[in-house]
């Protein structure tokens, strides 16, 4: 029986994880701080601890694992921690890293567009630098200083009913109340991933022999502008589409320029993804249909 360990995983697709890991037989063990009251599958192990002290990561330490699933790593210091940490206790190591270790192209960009065997390593906590430095600087600490095998899967936005973050409803709630929306660049083309495909990837990556960076994203991309006229078109109401960065109607979506992945490096190991056409307008009817229920 494969023993794995899931750092984060009581939300989105990381409980979308830890529920396909279960069903394929695995002994799965969650660790978090504890804060967050969660209805996972009764053989589920948990373990409290906070991943940004070392001394408490340790706890994971005293135990080992075939597969350890890191969806709550944020800066050189976490991986650092952790490089030390499960040092001869693991046999593979998957990091969720994004699509924001890029800068924004108007091309497809490759795994090869950011290299972290090359990029200069900063020892700091979460709260010193950005997301996107932060992630940089995690994949840069394992892949240059992990004595155990490594994947870090860069996924982009994740989409599903139950996105915390509710960057997809607000679009969806903007227009059907029909108030603007700000965009940057409607032209700016996106790619995304359902946080069931990003659950089945990380299953996948983690039994696979795959190590170093890698993309995951649905097949097919799409126009900022675009997205905004297919809500409009699904929910019946008109889109309003503003330059102005009204921060209460500025859309989570608005990057100034194009930002999307070449998924080609996990197909042809054989993974098989999603078409975003087949996902993504269900998703926006069922956002519409429950909001709707909700106002009423």
């Amino acid at each position: 029986m494969t023993k794995v360990l899931v750092l984060g995983g009581t939300r989105f697709f990381g409980k979308r994880l830890v529920q396909l890991l279960v069903a394929a037989g695995a002994d799965v063990t969650v660790a978090t701080r504890g804060l967050t009251e969660v209805d996972l599958p009764p053989q589920v192990k948990r373990l409290t601890l906070d991943r940004d002290e070392k001394d408490s990561l340790a706890i994971a330490g005293e135990q080992e694992w075939d597969i350890v699933y890191d969806n709550i790593c944020y800066s050189s210091q976490n991986a650092k921690d952790a490089c030390d940490v499960f040092a001869g206790k693991v046999g593979k190591y998957v990091l969720t890293s994004t699509l924001s270790v890029y800068d924004f192209s108007e091309d497809f960009l490759k795994e090869e567009a950011f290299d972290p065997d090359s990029y200069e390593i900063r020892l700091l906590p979460r709260d010193k630098v950005t997301y996107q430095e932060g992630k940089r600087q995690a994949e840069a600490v394992f892949f240059q200083e992990a004595s155990f095998p490594v994947a870090a899967v860069r996924f982009p936005i994740v989409l599903a009913e139950d996105d915390y973050t509710r960057r997809l409803h607000f679009h969806v709630e903007h227009i059907l109340e029909e108030r603007p929306i700000g965009i940057a660049n409607p032209e700016a083309v996106m790619c995304f991933i359902h946080a069931g495909e990003a659950a089945q990837f990380l299953q996948w990556l983690g039994s696979s022999s795959m190590t170093g960076p890698v993309n995951a994203c649905s097949h097919g991309t799409i126009r900022q502008q675009s997205l905004m006229e297919n809500i409009s078109d699904i929910v019946g109401k008109p889109v309003q589409l503003v330059k102005e960065k009204d921060a209460a109607d500025y859309s989570p979506f608005a990057f100034p320029a194009s930002f999307f992945m070449d998924n080609q490096k996990a197909e042809q190991a054989g993974f098989a993804f999603w078409q975003l056409n087949d996902w993504l307008p269900d998703l926006i009817q069922t956002l519409s249909t429950t909001i709707l229920k909700q106002k009423v």
